[in-house]
């Protein structure tokens, strides 16, 4: 079995709770507790918060948001250059959002990800019927 530390770039880690309180479906702002799943930092999740609301917001109004527009959320997150990239390549990898003709899009990567790993865990290891997950 790989390593988390050994992971591709491609890749990220998330936390997974069992607690139904802290269930993402039964949150007040959902894309917090999402984010609270992948950053560790206060300030990192607010912003990935704001990120993701972001490249939302701007896909609904079909007017995706830019790659090159990088510097114009680095003024408005107040943040590095390199503190943006770092959260930009942990939501890519977490299969959140994608690139696609130089624009950030929501992706469904990351739900067909975890369908797969919840269908597996229900049908090959608790030995129940797919048709029943």
């Amino acid at each position: 079995m790989p390593r988390v530390k050994d992971a591709p770039r491609t890749c990220t880690t998330i936390t997974v709770g069992a607690d139904s309180k802290l269930r993402i479906s039964n949150s007040i702002d959902p894309f917090r507790q999402l984010m609270e799943r992948l950053f560790q930092e206060e300030a990192t999740i607010e912003r990935g918060r704001k990120f993701l609301e972001l490249v939302y917001q701007r896909q609904k109004d079909k007017n995706p948001l830019r790659i090159d527009e990088w510097n114009y959320i680095i003024t408005e997150f107040k943040i590095s250059r390199s503190a943006f990239y770092g959260m930009r390549n942990k939501l890519l990898g977490a299969g959140l959002i994608s690139t696609r003709d130089r624009e950030y899009h929501l992706s469904g990567k990351f739900s067909k990800d975890l369908h797969d790993m919840a269908r597996w865990w229900w049908v090959a290891v608790l030995g129940n019927d797919e048709d029943n997950l």
